[in-house]
């Protein structure tokens, strides 16, 4: 089992930390004896510990792991953006080089002109996020640390940097979103587009854009935004990092905003518009939907990762978020409310996620049914 599979089996209760005291754990991992210190979010019932260390990243000890533990009086303080920089360009390969925007921290070996390109990008996401859900009265808030990105300019390069941490199925990921790191790791997509040569000699914004704009790239940029949106919503107050927020919820939201359209300035035509392949897919899946679809969806994860499932349970995902948000807006905001308000480590079960989306949203049967003939009837 992993640290966090140890962590979770031994939380049937916990306790949080008071932000003002800050926690430092010496322990032994891989034959190697290490320190951190940082907040402390939840102590487990057998003496296990879940910290957040000041660059953001979750660091779960069981105490068999545990060498020492001391507290002390003083403020939780996050790096800034500059001391976040000068500890990843200490942990990364060399030649990588830091870009600061406003809310984003890139780290990079690939161009300049590709790291400014992913900033803008992913500030447009920002804003056309935040301003999404606060138009909605759901309270966003300010990202405690710096948005961190880190991009490689060869592909060879990200999956073995990524590898320990994702495993094989790095071969055929593009980018991901770490919920232990808070940070997205992706590669420059332009090489991947042009025989390797990329761009990384000096291209401009205006050839990145047309590269980019071309279908075959449309799919990946997409899967960059969904991850970027991820990001944004651990960090914004959506959802809470290793909390038991269901799959279906988060997996929605991001295939929601995964729509960018890179021949507009603003990056999207608008939040909300009808994602055509997702659509398509569920449209597929109804004809052979199971009467219990809803059901497995709402109740567990386990649609998502089952390879000869997870396709219909994103395009269902998606078909009940944009449902949700169109016909029943308040509703889905009440349930966002409930669903950010989980603590880390605690599992609420099959039948609590059920019974939570039915006292907002009502008996799952009639729900079902006008969801489907919504969705058939959607143009």
């Amino acid at each position: 089992m992993n640290t966090i599979a140890l962590l979770l089996a031994a939380c049937t209760t916990f306790s949080a930390q008071a932000e003002e005291t800050v926690e430092r754990v010496v322990f032994n991992r891989n034959g190697q004896e290490k320190s951190v210190e940082g907040r402390l979010l939840l102590t487990a019932q057998d003496g296990g510990v879940l910290l957040m260390a000041p660059d953001g990243v979750l660091w779960a000890v069981p105490p068999d792991q545990q060498v020492s533990r001391a507290a002390e009086a003083k403020p939780f303080t996050p790096l800034s953006a500059d001391e976040l920089g000068a500890k990843l360009l200490a942990e990364l390969p060399p030649g990588f080089e830091p870009y600061q925007t406003t809310n984003y921290l890139i780290c990079h070996d690939t161009s300049k002109a590709y790291a400014q390109w992913c900033g803008s990008l992913f500030e447009r996401l920002y804003l056309a996020f935040t301003n999404y859900w606060r138009r909605r009265g759901f309270e966003i808030r300010q990202p405690e640390f710096p948005l961190v990105a880190i991009v490689f300019a060869d592909r060879d390069a990200y999956i073995r940097y990524s590898r320990d941490e994702v495993g094989d199925a790095i071969e055929s990921i593009i980018g991901y979103y770490s919920l232990r790191s808070n940070r997205m790791v992706m590669y420059d997509l332009t090489g991947s587009q042009s025989s390797g040569r990329g761009l990384r000699g000096g291209g401009t914004a205006a050839q990145i854009n047309a590269l980019l704009r071309q279908p075959a790239a449309s799919r990946q940029v997409a899967t960059i935004v969904h991850e970027a949106t991820h990001q944004i919503a651990f960090n914004c107050g959506l959802h809470t990092r290793y909390s038991d927020c269901p799959r279906w919820f988060s997996e929605g939201i991001a295939v929601y905003f995964e729509t960018p359209d890179l021949a507009s300035a603003r990056g999207w035509r608008g939040v909300g518009e009808v994602n055509r392949d997702r659509l398509a897919q569920f449209r597929q899946y109804l004809r052979r939907r199971p009467a219990t679809s809803l059901e497995t969806l709402l109740r567990d994860d386990q649609r998502f990762l089952d390879a000869n499932q997870a396709l219909n349970a994103y395009a269902e995902a998606w078909s009940l978020t944009y449902f949700l948000l169109h016909r029943y807006p308040d509703k889905y905001i009440n349930y966002l409310r409930v669903l950010s308000e989980k603590s880390p480590l605690v599992q609420d079960g099959p039948e609590r996620r059920l019974l939570e989306f039915r006292e907002i949203f009502g008996e799952l049967r009639d729900l079902d049914a006008e969801f489907a003939r919504y969705i058939e009837r959607l143009r």
